[in-house]
């Protein structure tokens, strides 16, 4: 099989929304759209892969992330990940990841991530401890604050608990991250 992963084109919004919405995944083709327009303004690079032409995932780097402590110390964020199920446990999101972490290598030091904490993201925590990275130390976050002893909270995707990676400064391709 052939593997391919590139910056988004806009022709490929059309087959990205179509391979989510089969899936039954609310992922419309505004939002890459959206996506590939902060592309072209520089806010965003959105890394996408094909397996013999077929879409099979994508992640996205934003250049100035939305979690305060990353905005404030100008740590780029990876935001987005996803592997279509039928192309997980191929070594697909390690590339795409490898992909965006020297990326960000090219600009910063440190690279910030999220993750769900219920278990559908089960697979993302563990390959992020894995690849390196650590909890920022600041606990749960969701809706734009921090959770405390005693919070209830509805437990969705967007309750993240975040993590940081130092990465190595890009002086030559293919580094093991």
């Amino acid at each position: 099989m052939n593997l391919h992963i590139r910056l988004l084109e806009a022709q490929d919004i059309s087959q990205i929304a179509a391979a989510f919405a089969a899936l039954g995944w609310n992922k419309p083709a505004s939002q890459y759209e959206r996506y590939f327009a902060e592309q072209e303004s520089g806010q965003r690079m959105v890394f996408v892969t094909f397996m013999d032409e077929v879409f099979a995932g994508y992640v996205t780097v934003q250049w100035q992330s939305h979690y305060p402590p990353f905005q404030q110390a100008n740590i780029p964020e990876i935001v987005d990940f996803n592997v279509l199920p039928q192309f997980r446990r191929q070594g697909i999101g390690s590339r795409l990841m490898d992909e965006a972490e020297q990326a960000v290598a090219q600009r910063s030091s440190v690279v910030g991530i999220g993750v769900g904490l219920y278990a559908d993201y089960g697979s993302a925590q563990r390959m992020y401890i894995r690849r390196g990275y650590i909890p920022d130390g600041r606990g749960l976050y969701a809706h734009g604050q921090w959770m405390k002893y005693g919070n209830q909270v509805v437990v969705d995707d967007d309750l993240i608990l975040c993590f940081t990676k130092t990465l190595k400064r890009e002086g030559r391709k293919g580094h093991e991250a």
